[in-house]
């Protein structure tokens, strides 16, 4: 598990309710732990697909005859799993966020601990790095994405500041950024602001909230009756987006309402909010802001 160290790795699982001869789907697959303990509970007749766009997660591919790597991005996830055959499945389940694999090699650019190419694609094919948007997008643009993305109040100062900086020199690295942006990094805060920067631009570079939408629209449609939907998210705006689309089956406004006033939301939540023990916190540090929610199609 050096990869990743899969969080919540028994309560995601068991959240799926396996039946042995059922079809899964892991869109996240990563180091492959989850995936690992689904085929561990299926049968003979079992299936699991499992998606990763990342080249470095495809190494990890299990060789088993009901496994089935994907290396595309989870938006896709039907109409992928139309090619093989698949329109419907008994449970998805899908570990939001950055891989330890991501964050701890050093090129990747994901990680405010090394000085490295602002880079941060999950997609290595992707012509959209983080270099670019640091460098090339407008001020307005930059000051919008560390606002939403960063939840950084002081979003348009940093930008200013950015857009200054680069007219002089290209910013081409993490800590390049980090010294541009060094008077806005008090030291008892630094850390917590600059992780919060590298969100918002991770965000950007890999459309991570677009995904998530696209791909939490087509569950409905892909669960069978009793099928369940697994998901762990790590900061409140993936949490954010889950809720209120297992609540009330969009993500903003309220409920659409039919004549009489009943709503029809198609999906229901099963059991509460799991959170990692202190235990688990404890032996994996990464997985103290992880939140784990149910859901199945509503009757």
């Amino acid at each position: 598990m050096s990869y990743h160290n899969p969080v919540l790795l028994h309560e995601s699982i068991d959240a799926l309710d396996i039946k042995e001869d059922g079809v899964y789907v892991d869109v996240t697959f990563g180091g492959g732990g989850h995936s690992k303990e689904i085929l561990s509970r299926l049968g003979e007749k079992g299936r699991l697909f499992a998606f990763d766009q990342d080249p470095d997660a495809l190494e990890n591919k299990i060789d088993d005859e009901r496994f089935v790597l994907i290396a595309e991005n989870f938006r896709y996830i039907s109409r992928f799993l139309r090619f093989y055959g698949i329109s419907k499945v008994d449970g998805v389940l899908a570990d939001l966020g950055v891989s330890s694999h991501q964050f701890d090699v050093a090129e990747r650019g994901f990680s405010t601990r090394f000085d490295a190419d602002l880079d941060m694609r999950m997609d290595q094919n992707s012509k959209k790095s983080a270099k670019f948007i640091i460098n090339k997008y407008s001020e307005e643009r930059l000051a919008d994405i560390l606002f939403l993305y960063g939840e950084l109040r002081n979003g348009r100062a940093l930008s200013k500041k950015i857009v200054a900086s680069r007219k002089e020199q290209e910013i081409r690295t993490s800590f390049q950024l980090k010294e541009v942006l060094q008077e806005f990094l008090p030291k008892a805060k630094e850390h917590k602001i600059l992780a919060q920067i590298f969100q918002a631009v991770r965000i950007e570079v890999n459309q991570e909230l677009e995904v998530l939408k696209e791909f939490l629209e087509q569950i409905p449609q892909l669960l069978k009756p009793e099928g369940r939907l697994s998901v762990i998210s790590y900061h409140s705006l993936e949490d954010r987006l889950v809720k209120r689309f297992i609540q009330m089956g969009k993500f903003s406004g309220e409920p659409e309402k039919d004549f009489f006033g009943n709503t029809s939301e198609p999906l229901k939540k099963v059991g509460k909010l799991i959170i990692p023990t202190p235990e688990e916190i404890k032996l994996n540090n990464r997985a103290r802001s992880a939140k784990l929610r149910i859901a199945t199609l509503k009757k």
